[in-house]
């Protein structure tokens, strides 16, 4: 059962307008209205709501999961191949239940590498993708298809996929003999953690996936008795902060669940120059940085939300469905993360797939200055000194999340410094989660990139460029489309990562 607690109780006003429009929205969602959201949101709406019931529906896929374990049950190492919806609920899941995989989100080679260091004979990896035109699945997908092939194993005994039926990528691999496990097309990613995209990998990785479901369930019918939870949250959610929301996984069981929330808060609310920003922070002090609402999983914050993994899926996406309706947004579309994949492909085209030699600004050390700013001090200054007053700076990583993890630590010092929230994003990621709102929300964001030297490049089977040139084609075609809004942005590149980490900290310290 979801529970709450926390001071912001006292500030739920059930006779307000705001709270009577989420009232009214409840029962049309659970009756799966597609006009929930208005006229205009209605035809996607229509084919996106089959989330609603998951817990009896995805009932249907356990004997197939099972047979699918029993199969597979001799590859020890599994590695996750997917992009926001697909790997970040998979990601949430293993790290609450103690499993090991290597979630593969990332377009950052030295990040591969990191897959490759056991025996190849020991490998089994999920591509997961609705349709298997997402770049950094496919190139991955065909890397691994080559990678088994010159290790003289068969790939389709070592690869399995996860797509939507009759999607493109479900008929390639289908007649190559691949395994595919279909999921329902008619749930979008961010709302997929409890189809095959999340319960899959669970069940590969040792998770009895009957136990979200049945979790699931526990939370649908607390909300047909009485949908107070819900409702609460969500008016909280659009009434205590105009924009920002801070979310902490600290003194939780769900490391990860922050994450996974905010892809799901900002890719559904972040368009028509409005919605609601959360950043997942450290702890219960920083959730609240720059004045946002903070939200935890355990006592501490403004609002405490508690329950069981398998519920706090299904709550989530039910209150983003609700803060939806309120503010007249279409949840279930994304359009600016088509813009950022169509800005890649329009960069590598004027390179010619070959990532060209840039000039920066400046060099300062170990770091390359694209932006305002002679040194790095200079830079971050000129950074801070052009946020909007009431707006928030983005730091979007194109690193290796294992082994450059220390420049995370980014975030909190420049909300410190700066006294406006700060969100952190691993590249290429984000551009599947915060990338939407960045673009399509409140437009008062100022953006630093970090960039950085590989020290591993892997060439992309079927592609005249590798995968060092596709990292810089997507940080740079996504520097592109904020650029074109005249947001403040500055790009900083690491010649030496390790060593530009400690600089940049440092200097961000020093401000």
């Amino acid at each position: 059962m979801i529970e709450l607690s926390g001071p912001s109780l006292s500030d739920i006003d059930r006779k307000n307008p705001t709270y009577l429009t989420l009232a009214a929205a409840h029962p049309r969602l659970a009756a799966k209205d597609p006009n929930t959201w208005g006229p205009q949101a209605a035809p996607e709406a229509a084919i996106r709501l089959n989330w609603v019931d998951l817990d009896e529906t995805s009932r249907d896929l356990l004997p197939i999961l099972d047979a699918l374990a029993a199969k597979f049950r001799e590859r020890t190492d599994l590695v996750l191949c997917g992009m926001g919806g697909s790997s970040l609920a998979p990601e949430v899941i293993a790290q609450t239940y103690g499993k090991k995989v290597f979630i593969l989100d990332s377009t950052d080679p030295d990040y591969l590498a990191h897959a490759l260091t056991g025996s190849p004979a020991d490998l089994l990896v999920i591509v997961s993708s609705k349709s298997g035109s997402t770049i950094e699945t496919s190139s991955q997908s065909a890397f691994f298809e080559s990678y088994l092939t010159s290790a003289k194993l068969e790939p389709t005994a070592h690869m399995l996929f996860v797509t939507d039926p009759g999607s493109p990528l479900d008929l390639d691999v289908r007649a190559k003999g691949y395994t595919v496990i279909n999921a329902d097309p008619k749930v979008g990613g961010r709302f997929s953690a409890l189809t095959a995209f999340g319960l899959t990998p669970a069940t590969l990785m040792g998770v009895d996936a009957s136990i979200l479901l049945d979790q699931a369930g526990d939370l649908r019918s607390q909300l047909a008795q009485d949908p107070v939870t819900a409702l609460d949250v969500a008016y909280l959610l659009l009434t205590q902060n105009d924009q920002f929301l801070g979310f902490t996984d600290h003194g939780s069981s769900f490391p990860g669940l922050s994450d996974w929330i905010e892809q799901l808060i900002a890719e559904s609310t972040g368009k028509n120059q409005m919605g609601r920003l959360p950043i997942a922070t450290e702890g219960f002090l920083e959730a609240k940085g720059g004045g946002a609402f903070s939200i935890g999983f355990a006592p501490g914050a403004d609002l405490t939300v508690k329950g069981e993994l398998g519920e706090h899926f299904l709550f989530w996406e039910w209150v983003t469905a609700l803060m939806s309706a309120a503010l007249a947004i279409d949840p279930f579309n994304q359009p600016n993360v088509t813009e950022a994949k169509e800005a890649t492909s329009s960069v590598l085209q004027e390179w010619d797939n070959k990532l060209p030699v840039l000039q920066p600004s400046a060099t300062d050390d170990y770091v390359e200055i694209f932006g305002d700013g002679n040194t790095l001090t200079a830079a971050l200054k000129n950074l801070i000194a052009t946020t909007d007053a009431e707006g928030y700076i983005a730091i979007m990583a194109y690193l290796d999340r294992r082994d450059d993890s220390a420049i995370s630590q980014l975030r909190s010092i420049l909300s410190n410094k700066s006294g406006r929230p700060v969100s952190f994003g691993w590249g290429p990621r984000f551009l599947h989660s915060t990338g939407q709102f960045h673009k399509g929300g409140q437009q008062n964001g100022s953006f630093l990139q970090i960039t950085g030297t590989t020290k591993n490049d892997y060439s992309i089977p079927g592609r005249h460029f590798g995968f060092t040139t596709l990292l810089m084609a997507q940080a740079l075609g996504d520097s592109r489309a904020l650029a074109a809004r005249k947001y403040p942005l500055l790009r900083l590149h690491l010649l030496e990562r390790n060593a530009g980490i400690s600089q940049l900290l440092s200097a961000a310290k020093a401000l």
